[in-house]
């Protein structure tokens, strides 16, 4: 019996067994998503901690102005859309549209996953470009948005602040940096710029990666091994992206 127990103990630990049905290779990635997690973690609670002990407007939503001593309204930063259309009629459209299109790209990440189980060639190189397509498309509206948010639509005004080493007073800004910004706070953009643009660098790693899956399957790589497994464990990269930004989403857009 002792025997038995010790010949067990050593095929569970000499390798090649796989915990819970799961290979190495997605294991390590599981891994990775949950550091990665602990980062955006961190990130967002500091975001939440410094957005709930700022002054916070009490009045009326159509009636605030921007305030370095108060933390901006979300509809009032977020209100464009591309071609001039802007205004309250228009707050957080173009965000919106921006998650739609990343939750597409999941959808279409989820079949090229599926696709490749049945060995289907063919479905995994479509879906997988169809992936691409949207992260790309994804990436472009981040950009724009961020060029609305450095320019800005109309003035601010700070008053008493030393610009380059002179002291100015009613200095007017347009838009948002690292230094001032017309919507409050300036850790709001610091915090605005980090955080969308370590996401953002995250879709552009995604598409990287989708793109060398996309040229392997096209020239029969996984075929010839016999497994899609590498679009599967990208395919949890990808969809971890799509909800960081559920979360990034949530905390910058609708709180």
């Amino acid at each position: 019996m002792a025997t038995t127990a010790t010949m067990s103990k050593r095929s569970l630990w000499g390798g090649g067994a796989e915990p819970f049905k799961a290979s190495y290779g997605k294991l390590m990635m599981w891994f990775f998503l949950l550091s990665d997690a602990f980062t955006f973690s961190g990130l967002l609670i500091t975001y939440a901690f410094l957005r709930w002990s700022a002054p916070q407007y009490k009045g009326d939503p159509s009636t605030f102005t921007f305030s370095t001593e108060y933390w901006p309204i979300p509809e009032k930063v977020y209100n464009a859309f591309p071609g001039g259309l802007h205004g309250d009629n228009w707050a957080l459209v173009f965000v919106g549209l921006m998650t739609f299109i990343l939750i597409l790209s999941s959808v279409t990440m989820v079949l090229a996953v599926e696709a490749g189980q049945r060995m289907d060639k063919k479905a995994v190189v479509k879906w997988m470009l169809w992936t691409i397509i949207g992260g790309i498309a994804f990436l472009g509206c981040q950009a724009w948005e961020w060029s609305h948010f450095i320019s800005g639509t109309d003035t601010a005004t700070i008053s008493d602040v030393v610009v380059n080493g002179i002291w100015k007073e009613n200095y007017e800004i347009f838009g948002a940096n690292l230094t001032f910004n017309q919507y409050g706070p300036p850790a709001f953009a610091a915090l605005f710029f980090f955080i969308t643009g370590f996401h953002g660098f995250h879709v552009f790693s995604g598409v990287v990666l989708n793109v060398i899956i996309f040229f392997n399957a096209a020239n029969g790589l996984y075929e010839k091994r016999g497994h899609y497994e590498m679009v599967e464990k990208v395919g949890l990269y990808w969809h971890f992206v799509d909800l960081v930004w559920v979360f990034v989403f949530t905390f910058f857009y609708l709180i």
